[in-house]
Order: C-alpha cells, then structure tokens, then sequence
C-alpha cells in the first residue's frame, strides 16, 4: 500500500499549514523506513500496526505525541482549529489516560484558556518531555493534568532542545576538564598573559562581527564587562533595567536605549534603488515585554542543565527576541561567557573567546542565526507604511514561531564553536604568547625597529599563519622586501609552520 500521512504530516495536509517546517514527518505504509531529507527533517514511515485509530484531528494529534517531535508553535496553530467540545470529548473518554492528560495540558499552555472537564483527571503522574529525546527543565508538577511540566520556560516563553546524536555528542565533551588540560599544558605566566590577551581580542571580535570599530573606552567598558561576567544571577541581568545599563555601556552614547524599544524593528541592508531588504522582522514590540519575562523565566527554569544549552537558548533567545535598537549582537554574546562563567563551567577570571571563533567563521555563524530568520519570513506578513515605518499584519499567526522557537540547532551550533575554540584557538594563542619574546627578538635582530612596529609586524603574521599579508605593505614602507621575507622566515621556523605556501 502506498504511504498515508500520519501525525503532525496528517494535521499539517488537513488545515493547509503549509508554512511549517517539521523536523519529523511520520508516514504509515508496508515497509519501516526512516530518511533524513535535503531540507534536514526526519521523514519515517511505520508499519499498518502504528497507524491511529481513525482519521481524526485527535487520533492524529496523539500519534503525533507518541512518535513526532513536539512542536509548540504548531500545536498551538493546529489546537486553535479544533472545536474545543471535540477535545473535551476526547480527553473525556479516557481522563486518566496520558496522552489525553497531555493533550488537555498543552491545550491550556498554549491557549491559557481552560477546558470545562467534567469526568475526575486520574493516573500517575508524566513527565511531559521524555528526557532520552530533549533537554529537560526543572520539573513543576501539574495537579489538574497529573503532568510533570519539565518544559524549559513557561508559556510566555519556552524553547525546545531536541537530544540529537551529533547534539549528545558534544554535550559528553567536558569543557571544565578541557580548560585544565590547557592550564596544566603552560606555564601559569603564559595563562595569564594569554588570559589578558583574549579579553581583547574578545571584544574587538564582538565589535568587529557588527562591523564597527569601538572607540578605546567602549573598548575597555567592554572588557570590564567580560571580566565581571557570571557576577549575577541571570534572570536579575536578564532585568530591563539591567540590561538598559549594559547596553548603554557598550554602544555609541547617541544610541543608548532608555529601556526595552516600543517600535518595530528589523534585519536588513539597503539596495542601491533605496529599498531595504529584509532579512529578519523582531518581534513586534506588543509581545516583547511578554518575551522578556519569558525568558527570564527560562533563565529559571534552566538552573542546572548543560551550561552550553543554557547559554544558547539564552543568548539565541535574546538575540532573536532583540529588545533594542543596537547592541543586541554584542550583548548576545556576553551573555554566553556570563552564563558560563556563572553555572561555573568556565573560572572567573577566563574566557573562552567565541566571538573570535565566529568572526573568523562568519558563514556559519550567520548560518546559525538564519536557520532561525529564514522559516519565519515565509510565514510573517507586513506593511511597511510612507514613513518608512514597517507593521507585523499577522501578528496572531506568529506569535507561536517567536515564543517557542527550536533552538536545537543553535545548541549544537554554540557546542560546536566552544569546543573548537577550545581545542584549536585557544591552543594556538597560547603557544602564541609563549613564543612571543623569541620571536620579538629574533625580528628585533633583523631589523631594530621600535616595539610598536615589531608588534604590529608580529600581529599581522599571527593573524595570517605566517605569511606577511601583501594588503599590509604600506605599514611597513621602510623595510625591504629582504627584510621582509627574512622576518617571516623567521617567525615560521620558531613557530614551526614550516616553508610557506
């Protein structure tokens, strides 16, 4: 027999939500089989056995529970187009069976509306997540539906985090031990001169990713913000107030918010015909106060999983929620050296430059943050009006995408990029620092140049594996092409980079 839509696909077909993207499409069919498409979702086909009891919404919903990966935006969508009476029908004929538990809850999460059941809720209580298949939250037990609610955030705000094979991966990877093989591999005046080092080339990363050149004291406002991070608690950081404070800190004093913004805003780039093109609508700023305490709340709810998925669904989350003008990018990525240095992951006093990381491998980075935008402008309508001011016109369809995102990606994106740094970056800086004054000197021999010209020298072969970058000649107008070739030589063979390329 041929295949048949089952679960979410059934529901997806049925009310015409074409705009989704599941990440797990069921099938019934002859034959078991599971393939990861192109697009990057599962799609599986179960065996006539696993098929629902009828072609309902409900039967379908249930299937969808037992064996899709759970989607709060589109749950939310698809419960909004069945008649409630169906559902307390259905929840009715069996109250103290956990899947009509579960559906009676996430129909109150979601809508916050409350089903007028009449037969006694019964049964042992469920953990709604299954903890082998997501990241689970601290668990809120649930009376009315007998649900163990260990979402990671509340209805305001509440991301989900799939336990995939490359994500389960990188979370056995021990960061706290990583960071003390590098300590325990140099000496301690190596770390901490490399430490100072990458303060700095953290925050010239963060500025330079947003395309901007700080001025010396946003520079070193910047730093001590670093240096001071993990200080708080994070849902009091996560305050407007507080992070009014941090964001005037860091941006240019014209732009200094006087607290979270009140207007539309977007993502975009000029054309040359004077039209913008947008890569990205924020949340509108009716729901931003609400996606705020949200994920303060998630900051809360989150206490003690991974600090790596914490700081991803935190940082991504504010990131995407964008509550103000500017600043937003680099704020982002504090928050993920404070979350780290606060769960006690990384020690105060470290960092682990990511931002440096991301710089140097902006594609994916950016990759990252569109595998978020993208899906949502195939769905999100808008007006922009005379005075170039833009308005969200379906503000009700989504509303969901923006309170429940899947952030499994940028969790593994965010593993992905700490323990590189780790393992690569961080390494490399290291040894840098340690054969600094080897190859100062050496170069000082060829040429006795003064300290500043020498570092710049030494920066610029650092920065280019040890090829002196032809675009930074005009630096260094006085010196040969000999002398030149001879200081590259040289910083290669005490590096050892062996004969360039």
């Amino acid at each position: 027999m041929p295949t048949k839509p089952a679960g979410y696909q059934w529901l997806k077909e049925k009310y015409g939500l074409l705009g989704y993207l599941l990440t797990h499409c069921s099938y019934i069919g002859n034959n078991d089989s599971i393939e990861l498409t192109s697009k990057g979702n599962i799609e599986q086909v179960y065996g006539a056995k696993y098929a629902p009891d009828a072609d309902t919404p409900l039967s379908h919903l249930e299937f969808s529970l037992k064996y899709d990966d759970l989607n709060l935006d589109f749950l939310k969508t698809v419960l909004g187009k069945i008649p409630v009476s169906e559902i307390t029908a259905f929840i009715e004929a069996a109250p103290s069976g956990k899947y009509a538990r579960m559906i009676g809850f996430l129909y109150e999460f979601l809508t916050q509306k409350k089903l007028d059941i009449n037969k006694p809720i019964s049964g042992n209580y469920v953990d709604l997540l299954d903890a082998d298949k997501y990241i689970t939250g601290k668990t809120v037990k649930d009376a009315r539906w007998r649900i163990n609610n260990n979402l990671l955030g509340t209805a305001a705000y509440c991301p989900m985090v799939r336990k995939t094979n490359i994500l389960t991966a990188l979370l056995s990877q021990d960061i706290s031990k990583q960071i003390q093989q590098l300590k325990n591999e140099f000496p301690p005046d190596i770390f901490r001169r490399a430490t100072s080092y990458l303060y700095t080339k953290e925050t010239r990363s963060s500025y330079e990713i947003e395309r901007e050149q700080p001025s010396a004291d946003r520079m070193e406002k910047f730093i001590a913000l670093l240096v001071r991070a993990g200080a708080e608690q994070t849902e009091l950081l996560l305050a407007e107030a507080r992070l009014t404070q941090l964001q005037n800190a860091i941006v240019d004093p014209r732009f200094a918010a006087t607290g979270f913004r009140n207007f539309q805003n977007y993502i975009g780039q000029s054309l040359s015909n004077y039209q913008d093109l947008i890569h990205y609508l924020c949340p509108p700023p009716a729901i931003l106060l609400s996606l705020m305490e949200g994920l303060k709340d998630t900051a809360f709810k989150t206490v003690g999983i991974y600090s790596e998925i914490r700081a991803a669904i935190i940082a991504f989350g504010f990131v995407f929620i964008h509550p103000f003008e500017d600043g937003n990018g680099r704020l982002h990525r504090f928050l993920i050296h404070d979350i780290l240095v606060h769960d006690g992951v990384v020690p105060q006093g470290l960092i682990i430059p990511v931002s440096a990381h991301m710089l140097n491998n902006i594609r994916d980075y950016d990759a990252a943050l569109e595998k978020y935008s993208k899906p949502l402008m195939q769905q999100i309508r808008y007006d922009k009006k005379a005075d170039g001011e833009i308005e969200v016109t379906n503000l009700k369809e989504v509303d969901g995408y923006f309170r429940y995102p899947d952030l499994t990606d940028q969790c593994i994106y965010l593993a992905q990029v700490i323990h590189a740094t780790l393992k690569q970056d961080m390494p490399e800086e290291l040894v840098f620092i340690q054969r600094y004054d080897e190859v100062k000197k050496e170069l000082q021999r060829i040429v006795d140049m003064p300290d500043k010209d020498i570092n710049m020298m030494i920066v610029f072969l650092h920065q280019n594996k040890g090829v002196f970058p032809k675009r930074r000649r005009d630096y260094f107008a006085k010196l040969t092409n000999e002398e030149i070739t001879l200081m590259q030589l040289a910083y290669r063979k005490i590096f050892e980079l062996g004969p360039a390329e």
